[in-house]
Order: structure tokens, then C-alpha cells, then sequence
């Protein structure tokens, strides 16, 4: 009989999720409906012993049931890269935390595990940031720290939206328009005088009626609906954290197009899943380290998106994805 796939996840307290609308509980409930052995980990349950990645492992059983939704069973050491598979669902901040804990994993993947997202690409692809490789699916965007070429940015296209490079849940966002008074000030505080830096992107203004969508890709290929999140009637924010309200939709010709021209450069690179934030037909953001919209989506149309991401998964264990993908990826560290 063929032994259970073994999924270790590195996530937050498990204890203080939100049932609902936790996208990384949807996945567990998927992996387990599947037969996979759960293994739990909090970052601080991670170790490098000479150059062995290890994990404080505790066998984790989960429910649907917004009452009691998990058990946890007495933990045990174990060598990470024995697992079959981790999840690394720790939220945000990206912080120098956070990066440590990606050269534990990334030391796991060469001893054999797959690591989903893979660790290189977590330190690599800032959500902001790397819009850049993709520029014909964005609007005009700038990234720098010279708050006079932000000046004349803004100047360029009348209105725009600035936002700090290391944000999340919609935080210190700003949406400026020529003439503002408050423009320096902004400026000053997104770059700390010059210091850091900022992004800005031209004000795309269908946000208001269709939102800022989150189009899901697994393995490179796209879930066939989008969480459009609308902004509240007093906020500019199209984030729910930020009180946006999440509806579903079809995607469109033009989501699709935008996932085939970014899907296969993340699965090459092993982002299994994947969040791009499109507002009227342009990308904003790349999420790769903790992408959620899963329940939403799972509620309002009946589907198992995370059912989807654990046979994406089996797939990649059993190398049905081919040795091409992994040329792929080759090819792509090379790069």
C-alpha cells in the first residue's frame, strides 16, 4: 500500500486564525481529505544543525467545524527535507525573520522536499517589486527613492497611488492628486526623506466599480474565478483587511492573458500558488509569500481551490509535470 504524502506547514498560530476566511486552513482540509499526513510548525519550531534543516513537528489533525477546528499531537525532531512537502504560509512582515526561515527551508529542498512556495523565489519576488519583469500587464509604475521624480510622475499622469515597498493589508497607501498640499509630506514619509525606496503607480480609477481583483494561479495556471475586492464608499483601499467587500467573478479574456503571460514564469520557478492583484485589466502586485481569497471563492461558487493546489502538488511529487519544468527552473536560477 502507497505510503501518505507527509505535508509539514509553517504557518502562524494555528489557535488565532479567522475559520472563515483562512485560506492555509482550506488547504489543510483539502490536503487531509486526501488522505496527506498533516505536520505542524510555527517559524520558531525551525533549525539549521550543521547544515541540516530540522522542524519541531506535531502531528496535526483538522476540522470543519468553526469551534474546534484542529488537534495537535505531542511534537517530535524530524529532518525537514524526509517530508514530502511544506507549506510556508507564515504571513507577512517580510522581515529579516522571515528570510532566515527561508534559507531553513531552502536547505530542506535540497534534501528532497518540495517547498511550496520555493524559497529562493519568497526572497526574491517582492510583491511590488517584481511587476517589473512582467511591464507590458502594468500601468505606468516608478520605483524610486527621488521624491522630484515622483513629483513629476505625478505631474505626468494628474492622479496616482504611492505605497512603501514593504507593506501588506493595504498599509500606508496613498492615493495623490496634482495640486495636493499633503504631496510632500507623503513623499517625505514613503521614502524617509530620499532614504527609501517607494512605488508609484498611475491611479487606475475602475477600482471603484470593479475593484482590485485577485485573479489565484496554481502551478502557473489560473483558478476560473477572481476575488474582486471593492473599496468601501470612504476608503480608496481595495484590500479586505482594509474593510473592502470581497465579491467573485468569472475571469475575463483579459485575466486570462495576464496568467498566461506571467503563469508559466511562476510555475518554472516552483510558485505553485500564486496571487496577482489586477485593477481594470493592469497588474498592481505579485504575491508569493502568503496568498489568500480561497474561502471566499470555495463559498461563493462551489469549488475546492485548495483541493486544486494539493493535486497540483501530488502532481509535482510524482514528476507528471514533467522534467521540462524542471529545465525550466533551471534555466531560471540561471537567469
Amino acid at each position: 500500500m502507497e505510503r501518505p504524502i507527509r505535508l509539514g506547514v509553517v504557518m502562524d498560530p494555528i489557535a488565532n486564525i479567522k475559520y472563515a476566511k483562512d485560506s492555509t486552513l482550506a488547504m489543510l482540509l483539502a490536503a487531509q481529505a486526501r488522505g496527506f499526513e498533516l505536520l505542524y510548525m510555527e517559524i520558531g519550531d525551525l533549525a539549521l544543525r550543521d547544515g541540516v534543516a530540522l522542524g519541531r513537528v506535531r502531528p496535526l489533525t483538522v476540522r470543519a467545524d468553526p469551534n474546534d477546528w484542529f488537534t495537535l499531537r505531542p511534537p517530535t525532531v524530524e529532518r525537514l527535507g524526509d517530508l514530502d512537502c511544506i507549506l510556508m504560509r507564515k504571513d507577512p512582515p517580510f522581515d529579516t525573520e522571515y528570510i532566515y526561515s527561508t534559507y531553513i527551508l531552502e536547505r530542506a529542498e535540497e534534501a528532497g522536499a518540495l517547498v511550496v512556495n520555493r524559497p529562493q523565489g519568497l526572497r526574491d519576488m517582492n510583491e511590488k517589486v517584481y511587476t517589473a519583469w512582467f511591464p507590458q500587464c502594468c500601468a505606468p509604475t516608478l520605483i524610486t527613492r527621488d521624491m522630484g521624480e515622483m513629483e513629476a510622475f505625478l505631474r505626468e499622469h494628474d492622479k496616482i497611488v504611492c505605497k512603501p515597498l514593504h507593506g501588506m493589508g493595504g498599509r500606508s497607501i496613498f492615493v495623490v492628486e496634482r495640486n495636493d498640499k499633503n504631496m510632500k509630506v507623503i513623499f517625505e514619509t514613503l521614502t524617509d526623506y530620499g532614504q527609501r525606496f517607494a512605488i508609484v503607480q498611475r491611479y487606475i480609477p475602475d477600482i471603484v466599480e470593479t475593484g482590485d481583483s485577485r485573479v489565484l494561479l496554481i502551478d502557473g495556471e489560473p483558478v476560473p474565478y477572481a476575488l474582486a475586492r471593492i473599496p468601501s464608499p470612504t476608503d480608496n483601499r481595495g484590500n479586505l483587511a482594509a474593510g473592502a467587500r470581497g465579491v467573485g467573478r468569472p475571469l475575463n479574456d483579459r485575466d486570462r492573458w495576464i496568467a498566461s503571460q506571467i503563469g508559466p514564469a511562476m510555475a518554472a520557478r516552483g510558485m505553485l500558488f500564486v496571487g496577482l492583484d489586477v485593477i481594470g485589466g493592469y497588474v498592481t502586485e505579485i504575491n508569493v509569500t502568503s496568498p489568500t481569497g480561497i474561502r471566499e471563492l470555495d463559498a461563493q461558487f462551489g469549488i475546492d481551490i485548495g483541493g486544486m493546489l494539493m493535486d497540483a502538488i501530488a502532481r509535482r511529487l510524482r514528476g507528471s509535470s514533467s522534467s521540462a519544468a524542471g529545465a525550466q527552473q533551471t534555466e531560471a536560477d540561471k537567469g
